[in-house]
């Protein structure tokens, strides 16, 4: 939800309709995550003004409005910074005052885009508003522009000019909540501020000449002796000297002038601020700067596209761009924080992107199924020896084995992927097994310990309430293990070792494919931790054999797809709810089913304990309310037989998914007309790497023919960046 692109050019011409092209085509690669509006800010013409252009629905309708305001498209700029933003309304409702971007006033000298909550935002609006600032939007975003301004303001009487970065670190002070954020200004022209705190932020570095250095260098700001504190409150105790001017202000000496430097020969930078870091400059042709791009993004899978090179912030990053250099500047200088960042490689393909035949990016990677649950197990299954061999877990595997307990902690389609393989956790280790959703698990404090191990499972790695959960057991001295499909994401970096499940860029709104290798990789994980159990050797072999074969078996599910069709168009059409029954390891098949039809097809429906039917349940079955009931064979079997036997008593007409030829089905369609939809059999905990197939794809053509765009529905966000 909610998606952030940037683009900086330095030395290198480009048209302003170029421009505006290139923030349009990044907020459509974002489209993916869903969002009810979106906006762009880019250079006016006069120099350091800025335009805001926005407006609700989809891109194409700010397409449309850009066009209605007909800036000049051909006026050329060798450097320039532009923002663009998709809203997923969190505060106020979707209305073109409440898009981003958000400006500090009538002049645009400040314009903000954000991502997460700022959870005091109702405390600044106050204060903001009784110093005369006046608000046109809903959100709690607006606050950020105009306290950029009215800090600035401050310091200006005050006669204090200060960098843009030493600046955006006074707001930030004054910030709870969670952001990830851009900001231009036009007091600070063709530079550009990122910055993160709990919402993923990633910078793509584009050149011709080689990159002198693979890293950043992290700046200080504790480090300088020049330094103003403004502060919110009236609590002077710790300046050594101040004014009060609106707040309370300590100043040292004064402030550095980037700006003085350039027009002043007598000014010496080295006096008034920290070493030059020489990573700062990343290109190596001789002294004199060179053409650079930069690309800003919160998912760095938009920036594949336009470059390989990516540089990640972490948590309280201060990211100020200029001149063709990245500085990465904090507040404090936290020993255990590394001292840089590393610009890293992106491997991922641009044709992994791309829906080649398909007719969208949802259907596509349904049908990858076969080759991603093929990758994730690839290099790491010895046949041979029945062995499962997961390098990322090699050198913590003492620690993991010996634990007291694991805890499986993720949201949505990966929690789901949790809860289907607790079971055969549970079976394999014999340790307590907790699974949780991590947004409870944060609301609750749950008792964490050093002996327990942390499993986070994230497609996108930047999930906020997983990360949220990570850092809270890091704080414990736990032991923990990320399950990610993206490299370089903030869970793969933060936690102690993982597992990356190999999935491809999943571009699709909501999860399929990875859900279907995040459940086969925690299944391996399992595998190992149980690998010096004497007990379980043909157990885990049985297991072992099962999963070589799942690739092959997922592509038989796939000729179901005629029946499917004809079930949507007949048992399911125009249909408002549904229930999706299950039991043992398909409860979490019928809550993964449930949830895609309501993300994808607008239908409500509800994962059902197939054990719960009496209580409640029972009273809502008659012949017109559809029940999708899992009955594949396992040793839950016969109770889940008993379930279906009392919703047909009551009338009901389930559609059942059960295994190829199974004769009680057969028999009993007999006696009783109804559908059934036959998967192949495997080993119990794999059956609902199968089961969910069939889910997608009835929620995929469910939606299909309701006209639905199933690549950017209205609510569905795999990586929640508000909490």
């Amino acid at each position: 939800m909610c998606g952030i692109f940037g683009y900086c050019n330095f030395l290198i011409e480009k048209s302003r309709g170029e421009i505006i092209d290139t923030l349009v085509e990044g907020l459509q690669t974002l489209g993916y995550k869903g969002y009810d509006s979106s906006g762009i800010s880019i250079q006016g013409d006069e120099l350091g003004s800025l335009n805001i252009y926005k407006q609700t629905g989809k891109v194409c309708n700010l397409k449309e409005e850009i066009a209605l305001r007909s800036p000049n498209r051909d006026l050329p700029f060798i450097t320039h910074c532009g923002i663009a933003h998709t809203r997923w309304a969190t505060h106020g409702e979707v209305k073109r005052a409440n898009c981003h971007p958000h400006n500090s006033d009538p002049s645009n000298q400040f314009v903000v885009i954000h991502n997460g909550v700022i959870t005091n935002f109702n405390d600044l609006r106050v204060l903001l508003a009784s110093k005369g600032h006046v608000f046109k939007s809903d959100t709690d975003t607006e606050c950020i522009p105009k306290l950029f301004k009215h800090i600035y303001d401050i310091s200006i009487q005050l006669g204090y000019n200060l960098d843009f970065h030493e600046l955006t670190n006074l707001v930030l002070k004054e910030l709870k909540g969670s952001y990830g954020l851009l900001c231009t200004s036009s007091h600070f022209p063709d530079e550009v501020i990122a910055a993160r705190k709990g919402s993923p932020l990633a910078i793509g570095v584009k050149s011709k000449a080689k990159l002198k250095v693979d890293f950043v260098e992290v700046e200080y700001l504790d480090k300088k002796e020049n330094y103003i504190d403004i502060n919110m409150t009236s609590d002077r105790s710790n300046c050594s000297a101040g004014t009060s001017v609106e707040y309370d202000v300590c100043l040292r000496k004064s402030p550095p002038l980037r700006s003085r430097c350039l027009t002043d020969p007598s000014y010496d930078e080295d006096v008034f601020s920290t070493d030059h870091a020489s990573s700062r400059e990343l290109l190596s042709e001789g002294e004199l700067p060179q053409p650079i791009e930069f690309y800003l993004s919160s998912d760095s899978s938009s920036l594949v596209q336009y470059t390989n090179k990516v540089l990640y912030l972490e948590d309280d990053d201060i990211a100020h761009i200029y001149d063709g250099e990245v500085h990465i500047h904090r507040s404090r200088n936290d020993h255990s924080d590394l001292p840089f960042r590393t610009i890293q490689t992106i491997e991922s393909e641009l044709l992994l992107l791309e829906k080649g035949s398909y007719d969208n990016s949802m259907q596509k990677e349904i049908y990858e199924q076969p080759e991603t649950t093929e990758n994730v197990m690839r290099g790491r299954i010895d046949v041979s020896t029945n062995r499962v061999i997961l390098g990322g877990l090699e050198h913590w595997m003492f620690e993991l084995r010996r634990a007291r307990r694991i805890i499986m902690i993720a949201c949505s389609a990966s929690y789901h992927a949790c809860l289907a393989t607790r079971a055969i956790f549970e079976e394999l280790t014999e340790k307590p097994i907790d699974v949780e959703l991590a947004s409870d698990f944060i609301d609750r404090s749950c008792c964490v310990f050093r002996d327990d191990v942390c499993i986070f499972v994230s497609q996108s790695g930047e999930t906020t309430d997983t990360i949220c959960a990570l850092n809270y057991c890091l704080k414990k001295d736990a032991i923990t293990v990320g399950v990610v499909n993206t490299a370089g994401s903030s869970i793969s970096r933060f936690t102690h070792c993982g597992v990356h499940i190999n999935a491809g860029p999943e571009k699709g709104a909501t999860s399929t494919k990875s859900y279907t290798s995040q459940y086969i990789a925690l299944v391996m994980i399992a595998l190992c931790l149980s690998e010096d159990t004497a007990s379980q050797i043909e157990r885990r072999k049985e297991i072992i054999q099962g999963l070589t074969l799942i690739p092959k078996q997922i592509e038989e599910v796939f000729r179901l797809e005629s029946a499917i069709i004809d079930l949507c168009d007949n048992e399911l059409q125009d249909q408002e709810s549904v229930l999706v029954l299950g039991r043992g390891f398909q409860y979490a098949s019928a809550l993964e089913g449930a949830s895609k039809m309501k993300e994808v097809a607008y239908v409500h429906s509800e994962g059902v304990l197939a054990g719960e039917l009496k209580h409640g349940v029972l009273a809502l079955v008659d012949e017109v309310l559809p029940i999708i009931a899992f009955a594949t064979r396992d040793s839950l079997f016969p109770k889940v037989v008993s379930s279906i036997e009392q919703i047909i008593a009551r009338k009901g007409n389930p559609i059942i998914i059960c295994n190829q030829g199974d004769k009680i089905w057969e028999q009993k369609k007999l006696q009783r007309n109804f559908v059934t939809l036959e998967v192949p059999q495997t080993v119990g905990c794999l059956q609902g790497v199968l089961n969910i197939i069939p889910l997608q794809l009835i929620s995929y053509w469910l939606a299909v023919k309701r006209g639905i765009d199933v690549d950017s529905p209205t609510e569905p966000a795999k990586t929640a960046t508000v909490q």
